[in-house]
Protein backbone atom coordinates (compact mmCIF):
# COMPACT_ATOMS: atom_id res chain seq x y z
CA UNK A 1 0.00 0.00 0.00
CA UNK A 2 1.21 3.17 -0.31
CA UNK A 3 2.01 6.28 1.57
CA UNK A 4 -0.75 8.28 2.10
CA UNK A 5 0.97 11.56 3.55
CA UNK A 6 0.78 13.91 0.96
CA UNK A 7 -3.09 13.52 -0.03
CA UNK A 8 -3.90 13.66 3.79
CA UNK A 9 -1.82 16.96 3.38
CA UNK A 10 -3.60 18.28 0.57
CA UNK A 11 -6.95 17.11 1.56
CA UNK A 12 -7.16 18.57 5.11
CA UNK A 13 -5.47 21.50 3.80
CA UNK A 14 -8.81 23.09 1.44
CA UNK A 15 -11.16 21.06 3.50
CA UNK A 16 -9.86 22.17 7.23
CA UNK A 17 -10.29 25.97 5.69
CA UNK A 18 -14.12 25.85 6.08
CA UNK A 19 -14.81 26.86 9.24
CA UNK A 20 -11.59 27.39 10.16
CA UNK A 21 -11.95 29.89 13.22
CA UNK A 22 -9.92 33.44 12.91
CA UNK A 23 -7.63 32.26 16.27
CA UNK A 24 -7.21 29.12 15.27
CA UNK A 25 -9.41 25.83 15.83
CA UNK A 26 -12.40 24.70 14.05
CA UNK A 27 -16.29 25.37 14.76
CA UNK A 28 -18.87 23.93 12.13
CA UNK A 29 -21.94 23.54 13.49
CA UNK A 30 -24.94 21.50 12.16
CA UNK A 31 -26.76 23.25 8.81
CA UNK A 32 -24.66 26.62 9.43
CA UNK A 33 -23.26 27.94 6.28
CA UNK A 34 -19.68 26.35 7.05
CA UNK A 35 -21.62 23.23 7.38
CA UNK A 36 -23.01 23.26 4.25
CA UNK A 37 -19.34 24.43 2.54
CA UNK A 38 -18.30 21.63 3.85
CA UNK A 39 -20.35 19.38 2.37
CA UNK A 40 -20.63 20.51 -0.73
CA UNK A 41 -16.54 20.63 -1.03
CA UNK A 42 -16.72 17.13 -0.36
CA UNK A 43 -19.27 16.22 -2.63
CA UNK A 44 -17.59 18.04 -5.80
CA UNK A 45 -13.66 16.19 -4.45
CA UNK A 46 -16.40 12.46 -4.45
CA UNK A 47 -17.22 13.10 -7.61
CA UNK A 48 -13.37 13.97 -8.93
CA UNK A 49 -12.60 11.03 -7.66
CA UNK A 50 -15.25 9.20 -9.66
CA UNK A 51 -17.56 8.35 -6.90
CA UNK A 52 -20.96 8.59 -7.39
CA UNK A 53 -21.66 11.95 -4.45
CA UNK A 54 -25.66 12.15 -3.42
CA UNK A 55 -27.43 13.92 -0.16
CA UNK A 56 -30.11 11.41 2.01
CA UNK A 57 -33.20 13.48 2.94
CA UNK A 58 -31.55 15.47 5.86
CA UNK A 59 -27.99 16.02 4.31
CA UNK A 60 -25.88 12.61 5.17
CA UNK A 61 -23.40 12.81 2.20
CA UNK A 62 -22.59 9.64 0.47
CA UNK A 63 -20.00 8.91 -2.02
CA UNK A 64 -20.77 5.28 -3.89
CA UNK A 65 -17.88 2.90 -5.70
CA UNK A 66 -20.84 0.27 -7.11
CA UNK A 67 -19.49 -3.43 -6.80
CA UNK A 68 -19.89 -5.55 -9.72
CA UNK A 69 -21.00 -8.66 -8.01
CA UNK A 70 -22.65 -7.87 -4.72
CA UNK A 71 -23.94 -4.44 -5.29
CA UNK A 72 -26.31 -4.66 -2.72
CA UNK A 73 -23.42 -4.87 -0.19
CA UNK A 74 -21.83 -2.25 0.61
CA UNK A 75 -18.94 -1.24 2.92
CA UNK A 76 -19.32 2.01 4.59
CA UNK A 77 -16.79 4.13 5.83
CA UNK A 78 -16.74 7.55 7.25
CA UNK A 79 -17.49 9.49 10.62
CA UNK A 80 -18.99 13.44 11.46
CA UNK A 81 -18.56 16.50 9.36
CA UNK A 82 -19.81 18.36 12.42
CA UNK A 83 -17.50 19.77 15.12
CA UNK A 84 -17.58 21.18 18.24
CA UNK A 85 -17.24 25.46 18.78
CA UNK A 86 -13.39 26.35 18.76
CA UNK A 87 -12.70 22.70 18.45
CA UNK A 88 -9.87 20.83 16.52
CA UNK A 89 -9.84 19.93 12.48
CA UNK A 90 -9.15 15.78 12.81
CA UNK A 91 -12.36 14.94 15.10
CA UNK A 92 -14.72 13.43 12.58
CA UNK A 93 -13.44 15.13 10.09
CA UNK A 94 -10.31 12.71 9.52
CA UNK A 95 -12.44 10.00 9.41
CA UNK A 96 -14.32 11.31 5.96
CA UNK A 97 -10.54 12.05 4.30
CA UNK A 98 -9.22 8.66 5.61
CA UNK A 99 -12.35 6.89 3.99
CA UNK A 100 -12.23 9.09 0.94
CA UNK A 101 -8.84 8.66 0.19
CA UNK A 102 -8.67 4.92 0.92
CA UNK A 103 -11.64 4.57 -1.22
CA UNK A 104 -9.81 6.88 -4.18
CA UNK A 105 -6.73 4.28 -4.02
CA UNK A 106 -8.51 1.56 -3.90
CA UNK A 107 -10.14 2.49 -7.60
CA UNK A 108 -7.25 3.81 -9.21
CA UNK A 109 -4.97 0.53 -7.84
CA UNK A 110 -7.29 -2.43 -8.03
CA UNK A 111 -10.73 -1.39 -10.57
CA UNK A 112 -14.11 -2.14 -9.19
CA UNK A 113 -14.56 -4.18 -5.87
CA UNK A 114 -17.15 -7.01 -5.85
CA UNK A 115 -19.11 -4.90 -3.24
CA UNK A 116 -20.05 -1.33 -3.30
CA UNK A 117 -17.83 1.28 -1.07
CA UNK A 118 -19.08 4.01 0.24
CA UNK A 119 -17.36 7.14 2.33
CA UNK A 120 -20.29 9.09 4.44
CA UNK A 121 -19.78 12.48 5.53
CA UNK A 122 -22.41 12.39 8.16
CA UNK A 123 -24.51 15.45 9.32
CA UNK A 124 -23.86 15.92 12.78
CA UNK A 125 -22.88 13.98 15.97
CA UNK A 126 -21.39 15.89 18.58
CA UNK A 127 -24.68 18.35 19.95
CA UNK A 128 -23.17 21.14 19.95
CA UNK A 129 -25.43 23.15 18.12
CA UNK A 130 -28.64 21.57 19.09
CA UNK A 131 -28.89 19.14 22.17
CA UNK A 132 -29.35 16.06 19.86
CA UNK A 133 -26.90 13.65 19.37
CA UNK A 134 -26.22 11.23 16.50
CA UNK A 135 -28.61 12.71 14.11
CA UNK A 136 -26.47 11.57 11.07
CA UNK A 137 -25.94 8.19 11.55
CA UNK A 138 -29.63 7.71 13.52
CA UNK A 139 -31.54 8.32 10.24
CA UNK A 140 -29.20 6.13 8.67
CA UNK A 141 -30.21 2.95 10.69
CA UNK A 142 -33.60 4.55 11.31
CA UNK A 143 -33.49 5.30 14.84
CA UNK A 144 -33.87 8.94 15.01
CA UNK A 145 -37.06 10.36 16.76
CA UNK A 146 -38.31 13.45 14.55
CA UNK A 147 -40.53 14.62 17.28
CA UNK A 148 -37.53 14.89 19.22
CA UNK A 149 -35.92 17.57 17.11
CA UNK A 150 -38.73 19.55 15.89
CA UNK A 151 -39.15 21.63 19.45
CA UNK A 152 -35.28 22.03 20.04
CA UNK A 153 -33.57 25.52 19.47
CA UNK A 154 -30.04 26.44 19.51
CA UNK A 155 -28.78 28.96 21.95
CA UNK A 156 -29.47 32.40 19.26
CA UNK A 157 -33.56 30.95 19.53
CA UNK A 158 -32.83 29.20 15.87
CA UNK A 159 -35.38 26.20 15.74
CA UNK A 160 -34.10 22.89 14.70
CA UNK A 161 -36.50 22.29 11.71
CA UNK A 162 -36.10 25.76 10.09
CA UNK A 163 -32.53 25.48 10.13
CA UNK A 164 -32.69 22.31 8.81
CA UNK A 165 -35.17 23.25 6.15
CA UNK A 166 -32.85 27.00 5.35
CA UNK A 167 -29.76 24.58 4.86
CA UNK A 168 -31.99 22.62 2.18
CA UNK A 169 -33.39 19.51 3.74
CA UNK A 170 -35.95 17.98 5.76
CA UNK A 171 -37.27 15.15 7.32
CA UNK A 172 -37.27 11.78 5.57
CA UNK A 173 -40.40 10.88 3.74
CA UNK A 174 -43.06 9.12 6.27
CA UNK A 175 -42.78 5.10 6.54
CA UNK A 176 -39.42 5.59 4.89
CA UNK A 177 -37.49 2.11 5.57
CA UNK A 178 -33.79 2.54 7.49
CA UNK A 179 -31.18 1.24 5.40
CA UNK A 180 -30.67 -2.64 4.76
CA UNK A 181 -27.68 -2.34 2.56
CA UNK A 182 -24.93 -1.88 4.60
CA UNK A 183 -22.49 -5.05 4.96
CA UNK A 184 -19.97 -3.65 7.29
CA UNK A 185 -19.34 -0.24 9.11
CA UNK A 186 -15.62 0.95 9.53
CA UNK A 187 -14.78 4.45 11.47
CA UNK A 188 -10.91 5.28 11.48
CA UNK A 189 -10.81 8.17 14.23
CA UNK A 190 -8.06 9.78 16.49
CA UNK A 191 -7.64 8.84 19.79
CA UNK A 192 -8.99 11.45 21.91
CA UNK A 193 -6.72 10.39 25.17
CA UNK A 194 -3.38 9.73 25.29
CA UNK A 195 -3.08 5.69 25.80
CA UNK A 196 -1.26 5.07 22.36
CA UNK A 197 0.99 8.21 22.74
CA UNK A 198 1.92 6.95 26.55
CA UNK A 199 2.61 3.43 25.60
CA UNK A 200 4.32 4.21 22.32
CA UNK A 201 1.31 2.48 20.02
CA UNK A 202 0.14 3.24 16.50
CA UNK A 203 -2.84 2.03 16.03
CA UNK A 204 -5.63 0.99 18.24
CA UNK A 205 -8.16 -1.45 17.87
CA UNK A 206 -11.23 -0.61 19.26
CA UNK A 207 -13.01 -3.60 21.35
CA UNK A 208 -15.82 -1.60 23.04
CA UNK A 209 -17.43 1.61 23.16
CA UNK A 210 -18.02 2.83 26.50
CA UNK A 211 -21.63 3.62 27.58
CA UNK A 212 -22.87 6.96 29.21
CA UNK A 213 -25.04 8.21 31.00
CA UNK A 214 -25.65 12.28 31.36
CA UNK A 215 -27.79 14.52 33.87
CA UNK A 216 -28.63 17.89 34.01
CA UNK A 217 -29.49 18.82 38.09
CA UNK A 218 -31.11 21.68 39.50
CA UNK A 219 -30.91 22.30 43.60
CA UNK A 220 -33.26 24.08 44.93
CA UNK A 221 -32.61 26.35 48.01
CA UNK A 222 -33.08 29.65 49.30
CA UNK A 223 -30.88 33.20 48.21
CA UNK A 224 -31.02 35.20 51.02
CA UNK A 225 -28.24 37.78 52.30
CA UNK A 226 -25.04 37.07 52.71
CA UNK A 227 -23.88 38.94 55.67
CA UNK A 228 -27.50 38.63 57.80
CA UNK A 229 -28.10 35.08 57.35
CA UNK A 230 -26.74 32.77 60.03
CA UNK A 231 -25.01 29.35 58.52
CA UNK A 232 -27.14 27.43 60.50
CA UNK A 233 -29.96 28.98 58.53
CA UNK A 234 -29.00 28.42 55.32
CA UNK A 235 -30.18 26.60 52.60
CA UNK A 236 -27.33 27.40 50.38
CA UNK A 237 -27.34 25.29 46.64
CA UNK A 238 -23.44 25.32 46.08
CA UNK A 239 -22.77 24.06 49.70
CA UNK A 240 -24.49 21.03 48.63
CA UNK A 241 -23.28 20.61 44.94
CA UNK A 242 -19.86 20.80 46.81
CA UNK A 243 -20.60 17.94 49.00
CA UNK A 244 -22.40 15.78 46.12
CA UNK A 245 -19.15 16.33 43.88
CA UNK A 246 -16.79 15.79 46.61
CA UNK A 247 -18.89 12.27 47.82
CA UNK A 248 -19.63 10.73 44.06
CA UNK A 249 -15.94 11.46 43.11
CA UNK A 250 -14.28 9.77 46.08
CA UNK A 251 -16.45 7.25 45.04
CA UNK A 252 -16.01 7.23 41.72
CA UNK A 253 -12.06 6.99 42.27
CA UNK A 254 -12.55 3.95 44.57
CA UNK A 255 -14.63 2.23 41.98
CA UNK A 256 -11.85 2.67 39.58
CA UNK A 257 -10.79 2.20 35.54
CA UNK A 258 -12.31 1.89 33.08
CA UNK A 259 -15.31 4.31 34.85
CA UNK A 260 -15.01 7.77 34.65
CA UNK A 261 -17.05 10.43 36.40
CA UNK A 262 -17.72 14.43 35.58
CA UNK A 263 -19.15 17.72 37.14
CA UNK A 264 -18.68 20.08 33.70
CA UNK A 265 -21.00 22.47 34.18
CA UNK A 266 -22.22 24.42 36.98
CA UNK A 267 -23.83 27.76 37.12
CA UNK A 268 -24.90 29.13 40.66
CA UNK A 269 -28.04 31.73 40.84
CA UNK A 270 -27.99 34.65 40.89
CA UNK A 271 -24.22 34.18 41.06
CA UNK A 272 -23.01 37.61 43.07
CA UNK A 273 -20.64 38.09 45.40
CA UNK A 274 -22.94 38.85 48.48
CA UNK A 275 -25.76 36.10 48.08
CA UNK A 276 -26.61 32.86 49.79
CA UNK A 277 -26.83 30.86 45.62
CA UNK A 278 -30.63 29.41 46.18
CA UNK A 279 -30.11 27.73 42.70
CA UNK A 280 -27.68 25.53 41.52
CA UNK A 281 -27.58 23.68 38.15
CA UNK A 282 -25.22 21.55 37.43
CA UNK A 283 -24.06 18.45 34.94
CA UNK A 284 -23.34 14.83 35.40
CA UNK A 285 -21.17 12.55 33.07
CA UNK A 286 -20.64 9.06 33.84
CA UNK A 287 -19.07 6.24 31.73
CA UNK A 288 -17.93 2.90 31.98
CA UNK A 289 -18.02 -0.43 29.01
CA UNK A 290 -19.90 -2.40 31.45
CA UNK A 291 -23.76 -1.67 31.82
CA UNK A 292 -24.43 -3.50 35.33
CA UNK A 293 -21.25 -1.56 36.54
CA UNK A 294 -22.78 2.25 35.03
CA UNK A 295 -26.19 1.51 35.98
CA UNK A 296 -25.32 0.47 39.64
CA UNK A 297 -23.27 3.35 39.98
CA UNK A 298 -25.23 6.03 38.48
CA UNK A 299 -28.33 4.80 40.72
CA UNK A 300 -26.01 4.84 43.88
CA UNK A 301 -25.45 8.71 42.52
CA UNK A 302 -28.90 9.66 42.63
CA UNK A 303 -29.44 8.30 45.33
CA UNK A 304 -26.78 9.94 47.11
CA UNK A 305 -27.97 13.30 45.76
CA UNK A 306 -31.10 12.84 47.57
CA UNK A 307 -29.86 11.88 50.62
CA UNK A 308 -27.97 15.01 51.04
CA UNK A 309 -29.89 17.44 49.67
CA UNK A 310 -32.73 16.38 51.96
CA UNK A 311 -30.23 16.82 54.91
CA UNK A 312 -29.96 20.36 54.02
CA UNK A 313 -33.08 21.48 53.19
CA UNK A 314 -32.56 21.25 49.54
CA UNK A 315 -34.45 20.23 46.83
CA UNK A 316 -33.16 18.23 43.81
CA UNK A 317 -34.32 17.89 39.93
CA UNK A 318 -32.37 15.31 38.43
CA UNK A 319 -32.89 14.82 34.81
CA UNK A 320 -31.55 11.83 33.18
CA UNK A 321 -31.37 12.95 29.46
CA UNK A 322 -28.69 10.36 27.98
CA UNK A 323 -28.81 7.02 28.43
CA UNK A 324 -26.65 5.34 26.16
CA UNK A 325 -25.57 1.59 26.71
CA UNK A 326 -21.93 0.12 26.23
CA UNK A 327 -21.65 -1.34 22.81
CA UNK A 328 -19.09 -4.01 21.55
CA UNK A 329 -17.52 -3.97 18.17
CA UNK A 330 -17.73 -7.10 15.47
CA UNK A 331 -15.91 -9.31 16.88
CA UNK A 332 -14.68 -10.56 13.83
CA UNK A 333 -13.64 -7.77 12.75
CA UNK A 334 -11.36 -6.94 15.74
CA UNK A 335 -9.84 -9.95 15.21
CA UNK A 336 -9.03 -9.15 11.48
CA UNK A 337 -8.20 -6.02 12.27
CA UNK A 338 -5.41 -7.28 15.17
CA UNK A 339 -4.36 -9.98 12.82
CA UNK A 340 -3.25 -7.17 10.16
CA UNK A 341 -1.44 -5.39 12.52
CA UNK A 342 0.71 -8.25 13.39
CA UNK A 343 0.61 -9.07 9.39
CA UNK A 344 2.09 -4.93 8.92
CA UNK A 345 4.31 -5.27 11.79
CA UNK A 346 2.74 -2.73 13.52
CA UNK A 347 2.94 -1.81 17.26
CA UNK A 348 -0.78 -2.01 18.33
CA UNK A 349 -2.81 -1.83 21.35
CA UNK A 350 -6.76 -3.79 21.97
CA UNK A 351 -8.47 -0.86 23.73
CA UNK A 352 -11.89 0.66 24.61
CA UNK A 353 -13.10 3.82 23.68
CA UNK A 354 -14.40 6.38 26.13
CA UNK A 355 -15.68 8.59 23.58
CA UNK A 356 -18.96 8.30 21.83
CA UNK A 357 -18.86 8.03 18.26
CA UNK A 358 -20.93 7.22 15.47
CA UNK A 359 -19.67 3.35 15.24
CA UNK A 360 -22.22 2.89 18.56
CA UNK A 361 -25.04 3.93 16.66
CA UNK A 362 -24.08 1.70 13.95
CA UNK A 363 -22.82 -1.55 15.76
CA UNK A 364 -26.18 -2.84 17.06
CA UNK A 365 -27.21 -3.76 13.69
CA UNK A 366 -24.44 -3.89 11.22
CA UNK A 367 -20.83 -5.41 11.74
CA UNK A 368 -18.89 -2.50 12.76
CA UNK A 369 -15.09 -1.53 13.77
CA UNK A 370 -13.17 1.46 15.03
CA UNK A 371 -9.78 2.30 14.35
CA UNK A 372 -7.88 4.77 16.68
CA UNK A 373 -4.37 6.69 15.55
CA UNK A 374 -3.00 8.54 18.27
CA UNK A 375 -3.21 11.93 19.58
CA UNK A 376 -0.26 14.43 20.64
CA UNK A 377 -0.79 14.89 24.47
CA UNK A 378 -4.18 13.20 24.46
CA UNK A 379 -5.75 16.50 23.40
CA UNK A 380 -9.19 16.89 21.78
CA UNK A 381 -12.01 19.41 21.18
CA UNK A 382 -9.62 22.22 21.34
CA UNK A 383 -7.56 24.24 18.53
CA UNK A 384 -4.80 22.16 19.83
CA UNK A 385 -5.57 18.79 18.49
CA UNK A 386 -3.04 17.32 16.49
CA UNK A 387 -1.86 13.92 15.23
CA UNK A 388 1.38 13.28 13.73
CA UNK A 389 0.75 12.75 9.90
CA UNK A 390 2.94 9.67 9.91
CA UNK A 391 0.63 7.91 12.48
CA UNK A 392 -2.02 9.35 10.53
CA UNK A 393 -0.60 7.97 7.19
CA UNK A 394 -0.79 4.34 8.83
CA UNK A 395 -4.27 4.91 9.49
CA UNK A 396 -5.36 5.04 6.45
CA UNK A 397 -3.20 2.63 5.09
CA UNK A 398 -4.98 0.05 7.67
CA UNK A 399 -8.20 1.52 7.05
CA UNK A 400 -7.22 0.73 2.88
CA UNK A 401 -6.29 -3.06 3.51
CA UNK A 402 -9.65 -3.48 6.05
CA UNK A 403 -11.87 -2.29 2.59
CA UNK A 404 -9.50 -3.98 -0.19
CA UNK A 405 -10.22 -6.77 1.91
CA UNK A 406 -14.25 -6.24 2.85
CA UNK A 407 -15.28 -5.11 -0.19
CA UNK A 408 -12.88 -6.73 -2.77
CA UNK A 409 -12.45 -10.36 -1.56
CA UNK A 410 -15.21 -13.04 -1.35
Amino acid sequence: MRNFQQAISETSGWLSKIGADPGGGMTRLLYTQEWIDAQRALKQAFERAGLVASYDAIGNLSGRLLGNKYPDQVILSGSHIDTVVNGGNLDGQFGIEAAYLAIKYLKETYGTPLRTLEVISLAEEEGSRFPYVFWGSKNVIGTANSEEVKSICDTAGVNFVDAMHDAGFDFPAPHQPPRTDIAAFVELHIEQGKVLETEGKTIGVVTDIVGQRRYNVTLLGEANHAGSTPMSYRKDTIHAFSRICCESIAKAQAEGDPLVLTFGKVEPKPNVVNVVPGCTHFTIDCRHTDQPTLLRFTQQLEADIQRICAKMGVISQIDLWMDEAPIPMDRRLVQDITHLCETERLSYRLMHSGAGHDAQIFAPRVPTVMIFVPSVAGISHNPAEKTAIGDLAVGVNILAHTLYRLAYQE
